[in-house]
């Protein structure tokens, strides 16, 4: 646990991770995750569950649905993805309850989130995981100005937290649903072992995340896949 103020007192963070056992943190957390992301990038609900199955079956990966809780009161929940190939993290989704906002639940949740991925690349053998990615939204892509400000929000927490958006590629989400379009992203990285994160470097990470998160788990064709690398100048993930 984590205490947090909150209101002039003190209270506790209990922190769970969702399985098979305690399927009854998804409804809420669903709830939340619907009000939070446009959907343009708001993948189907059951690919949280999903996601638990299939790192079962990779060898060293892993993944994390975590939910934070205060007083059995959601406040915040994340995902995130453990590849073993590059010791590397894909945060997937944060996202922290309205009513809680601006006290530090957030980056206590991706705190957490970055020392269960750590504990990962620990228990395959290294001393530290080498970086953390994750996508976040362009400011372009808000429906409305609060989404705008949103996202802004959203850009300089992470920038806070000691993520840097990546420059050089202009990085793409493919898409998640049938019939739709790929979606422009910021691509933020935590370089964690402070090695250099050279561009081909990058460009491998990319074509993990998409081989292990986007083929693997959300099932996107690969030939969409492959489409969207080439489009960022990456070659194909075959």
């Amino acid at each position: 646990m984590r205490k947090l103020e909150v209101g002039g007192y003190i209270m506790a963070i209990k922190w769970v991770e969702v399985n098979n056992e305690n399927l009854s943190y998804v409804e809420p957390v669903m709830k939340l995750y619907d009000q939070a992301f446009p959907i343009e990038v708001r993948e189907p609900h059951n690919i949280f569950l999903e996601s638990v199955h299939i790192a079962k079956t990779r060898k060293n990966n892993n993944y994390h649905f975590l939910v934070g809780l205060i007083e059995e009161e959601l406040v915040s929940f994340a995902t995130a993805h453990y590849f073993a190939e590059i010791n590397s993290g894909f945060v997937v989704y944060i996202v922290t309850n309205p009513k809680l906002q601006n006290v530090g639940v957030g980056s206590k949740t991706l705190a957490k989130m970055e020392e269960l991925l750590n504990h990962d690349a620990i228990q395959t053998g290294n001393s530290t995981i080498r970086a953390i990615f994750l996508e976040t939204e362009t400011h372009e892509m808000a429906h409305t100005e609060e989404e705008k400000k949103a996202c802004m929000k959203r850009n300089r927490f992470f920038s806070r937290n000691h993520y840097e958006k990546y420059e050089e590629i202009s990085y793409l989400q493919p898409p998640l649903y049938e019939d739709e379009e790929a979606v422009p992203l910021n691509l933020f990285v935590k370089n964690i072992d402070k090695m250099i994160l050279t561009k081909h470097g990058i460009k491998e990470a990319i074509k993990t995340i998409y081989e292990e998160k986007y083929f693997l788990v959300n099932k996107i064709d690969k030939n969409i896949l492959n489409n969207c690398l080439k489009k960022m100048k990456i070659e194909d993930a075959e």
